[in-house]
């Protein structure tokens, strides 16, 4: 099968009128009235964001949920994606079917289309791009530079539980190891992390300033407060982890060490964001409303950079996220 077959065999059903049915070169969008454009592009490479060999549904599914992660964290809806993929030479044909099926998956789930992109092949690993086009309320994409000083600190979900699904993913064993469930549970958050798209309208309404967490807590926490010139601090008591990832923490030798790796790993793909604490209760009814898991976990004060409390001491890090360079 040449590219214009898997086009046309496998991603001209999954764009629409915008895409032109990609059947030209390039795709026509009309924003809506009273919305500004949001976008947004994450590239993945085999060996660095997925393990080697995963050539199917699974990368496919993780590409659009962390692109959709981004947008979540802008309070933006989104439309629509451009996707390129660069397939490894040789390639057993029957992953296009799998990689498309997972395409499909999150556009049914999340009402949106495939606008166009590109597709070739390299001796290299497979690595795979989308940009994404999203929309907002004209003047209401919330920044990272909006946090002030005695806003709180708020985090969706829980943080280490994709760390741990990667470790499974990769086949290194958990000690001690994790029931049947847990690993399920790590793998799910691993390979389909949730994008919070059904807390943007909350996010718009009351949060200051916003990131998901991709890098690790502490290094997206940093980048909210250095777009703002404000210092973030943490409680270490109050992060959230999943029963599972707290059974696995509570029982590691080193447990300061393990915490340290679990908020530093990334790929959770929650929200932090900052709030006035005026927006306590709204933002716990809205968080309720929609069965989403949100924990208070500090303050932003005066300073710069991030720290973090544990029994009247403040933690030190020797990395604080996942970096490329």
């Amino acid at each position: 099968m040449n590219e214009f077959d898997f086009i046309a065999t496998y991603l001209a059903p999954l764009a629409g009128a915008g895409g032109l049915n990609l059947k030209d070169d390039a795709a026509l969008l009309k924003p809506s009235a009273g919305k500004d454009l949001v976008l947004t592009k994450d590239t993945m490479v085999e060996g660095v964001h997925f393990p080697p060999g995963h050539f199917g549904g699974d990368t496919a599914d993780k590409l659009l949920r962390v692109n959709l992660s981004d947008l979540a964290a802008k309070g933006a809806h989104p439309i629509g994606y451009m996707l390129s993929i660069v397939w490894p030479k040789g390639i057993d044909g029957t992953y296009f079917k799998g990689f498309a099926a997972g395409l499909r998956d999150v556009q049914d789930a999340y009402n949106f289309e495939l606008l166009g992109g590109d597709t070739t092949s390299s001796e290299g690993p497979m690595v795979v791009t989308a940009t994404f086009i999203g929309e907002v309320p004209k003047g209401e994409m919330v920044l990272r530079s909006g946090a002030k000083v005695a806003d709180d600190i708020w985090v969706t979900g829980t943080i280490g539980d994709a760390y741990l699904g990667l470790q499974s993913a990769l086949g290194r064993a958990l000690e001690p190891q994790p029931s049947a469930e847990a690993l399920w549970h790590f793998e799910e958050a691993y390979y389909r992390p949730e994008p919070r798209l059904l807390f943007r309208k909350t996010l718009r309404k009351h949060a200051s300033g916003a990131a998901d967490i991709s890098d690790g807590l502490v290094a997206d926490a940093a980048h909210i407060a250095k777009a703002s010139g404000v210092c973030f601090i943490l409680e270490a008591d109050k992060i959230p982890f999943s029963s599972a990832a707290g059974a696995w923490l509570s029982k590691q030798r080193d447990e300061d060490e393990a915490f340290k790796t679990l908020v530093t790993a990334g790929d959770d793909y929650e929200l932090i964001f900052t709030a006035s604490a005026g927006f306590r209760q709204e933002i716990n009814r809205a968080a309720k409303t929609i069965g989403l898991r949100v924990s208070r976990v500090g303050t932003v004060g005066q300073g710069e950079g991030v720290r973090i409390s544990s029994d009247g001491k403040v933690m030190t890090f020797q990395n604080t996220g996942y970096t490329h360079f």
